[in-house]
């Protein structure tokens, strides 16, 4: 007798062993080259943020869910991204007290009263990262040099002196011995993450590629160092690890390039026509506010669906 059985489920058919936890917690692993150089280059008050940050993003998930009679979704680890990233975006002298409210904007503002992880309009790191610097632009602002120089303060970080006499090499850019906020020194830690999360599949390489693609680009036309501009600022964090975020990115090839090239002329036009030096964080938002009209206007027709013919003859027959 055959025991084989017709079992008829919902789409989609075709699952992965890869879940939500599998996923944050490869994206953790491919921040740790970064943040064991942050804590190189800044000492320990770059691991005790980076802590602080990331177990109020965890705690202010736990509570609220817990007040609001949620599901506890702490273990997926999208708060200990979010957190890390965060304080990434973070100078390492930030004062403990602003980093918690930070947190506590992205994880209940930002995402759980939007409905949680999928929800969320924007990326909760990047919108926790502009409040903090619109409310605390002084402590924001105020970038400290490496460990061997932490008394002194850098007034600005290379992007804003680009070109100047004294701007750092591309060496320096490279190893994250300047000025800065922790994910935007060392070059070399980043593109090493960006790139295992490429081999791993955890991310499309669409989206980072023609970001900085779009960058290098409009960098020579108007007449800026591309590589220069390439590694400074969080251009590189935000590529690889920010404007991946699925809930906040396209899903079609199409709209993961529109996505890109967006970002890289939002950021540019930022850095070369405003008054600001970085335009990573403003252009992420503001492209994660078009992804809804480039998801419509970039999906798949639906297969078997006969497209419908424009009638070509007058209004009047």
């Amino acid at each position: 007798m055959d025991n084989n059985k017709l079992i008829v489920t919902a789409a989609p058919h075709i699952t992965s062993t890869d879940t939500t936890q599998k996923i944050m917690q490869r994206v953790c692993l491919a921040l740790l080259p970064t943040l064991i150089a942050s804590v190189i280059i800044f000492g320990i008050n770059a691991l005790i943020l980076v802590a602080v940050t990331v177990v109020a993003c965890v705690f202010f998930e736990w509570g609220y869910c817990k007040l609001m009679h949620r599901e506890n979704p702490t273990g997926d680890f999208s708060a200990v991204v979010t957190g890390m990233l965060l304080a990434f975006n973070m100078p390492a002298t930030l004062p403990w007290w602003m980093a918690i409210v930070g947190a506590f904007i992205a994880i209940v503002v930002v995402k759980q009263l939007f409905g949680g992880l999928g929800y969320n309009f924007a990326n909760p790191a990047i919108v926790g990262r502009i409040a903090m610097a619109m409310g605390f632009a002084g402590a924001m602002s105020s970038y400290p040099h490496p460990v061997n120089n932490i008394d002194a303060f850098a007034s600005a970080t290379p992007l804003a002196v680009a070109g100047q006499v004294g701007s750092e090499s591309y060496m320096t850019l490279l190893l994250g011995t300047h000025g800065g906020v922790l994910g935007e020194t060392c070059a070399i830690t980043i593109l090493i993450g960006g790139i295992f999360l490429i081999a791993t599949k955890v991310i499309s390489p669409t989206i980072p590629v023609t970001y900085l693609a779009t960058v290098a680009v409009l960098s020579l036309v108007a007449g800026e160092d591309p590589i220069y501009q390439l590694l400074s600022g969080g251009l590189l964090l935000g590529a690889f690890f920010m404007a991946t975020d699925y809930v906040t990115s396209p899903t079609t090839t199409k709209g993961k390039l529109i996505f890109g090239l967006g970002l890289g002329i939002i950021t540019c036009g930022i850095r070369f026509l405003g008054t600001m030096a970085e335009g990573v964080s403003f252009s992420i938002l503001l492209m994660n506010l078009t992804v809804p009209y480039i998801e419509v206007l970039t999906r798949q027709d639906r297969l078997g669906i006969a497209k419908v013919k424009k009638n070509k003859e007058g209004a009047g027959k």
